[in-house]
């Protein structure tokens, strides 16, 4: 078994459960190529595989959201004619929507990352849930620590604050990790003069009208 988890107590017990686990923590490097990071990944997880072996990856959230390594390795599995599938699980998004009770079927829904939507400018329907995705980490690249954080951040606060109007709510969302622990939730008003730092999980949420 392969694991890429964000928190401690996860690697704990999947090493629990299978004392053989072994961490790909130690791919990411400052200064790498974040691609090249995925690719050697994808490689890690395929390699039992191309031995004869059946094997298992683990990754947090929703394998398949965010989740660049587990596609390249099953379109490089499925092109070497290696058996290989995606199970569901539970990402951010989905917690979102029972944390703050969004449906996206009442307004319909858009989703970006969040260094996509400020750097792309991509065209926003107002009426519709927006929801931005790694506003903690706005500009990162590789391992290395995200360039002003804080100052992309306010940036796209102020860009959203153009589009939306000073007064509409915008929510700090970050998922519990753990059954039975509460999600972080902060709302603020666009305006706000000093608005709150998102943490590094943390998604940017407006609902739609």
């Amino acid at each position: 078994m392969l694991y890429l988890v964000a928190d401690p107590i996860a690697a704990l017990r999947l090493e629990a459960l299978n004392p053989s686990a072994r961490s790909l923590d130690s791919m990411y490097e400052a200064g790498k190529d974040r691609h090249r990071t995925y690719e050697e990944m994808a490689d890690a997880f395929l390699a039992p595989a191309r031995s004869g072996l059946r094997s298992c990856a683990v990754l947090y959230g929703h394998p398949g959201v965010f989740g660049l390594p587990a596609h390249a390795a099953l379109a490089q599995a499925r092109a070497e004619g290696i058996s290989a599938r995606m199970l569901p699980a539970v990402s951010a998004l989905d917690c979102l929507f029972a944390d703050l009770g969004v449906d996206p079927g009442d307004t319909g829904m858009l989703c970006y990352e969040a260094t996509y939507f400020l750097e792309r400018t991509p065209p926003v329907d107002l009426d519709a849930t927006l929801v931005l995705l790694q506003v903690g980490m706005i500009g990162e690249r590789g391992g290395d620590p995200t360039p002003d954080a804080a100052g992309r951040f306010r940036e796209l606060v102020d860009r959203l604050e153009t589009l939306y109007g000073a007064a509409t709510e915008a929510v700090l969302y970050t998922a519990s990790p753990y059954p039975g622990a509460m999600p972080g939730i902060v709302r603020f008003p666009l305006g706000e003069p000093d608005p709150p730092g998102p943490d590094l999980a943390a998604t940017l949420c407006i609902a739609g009208r």
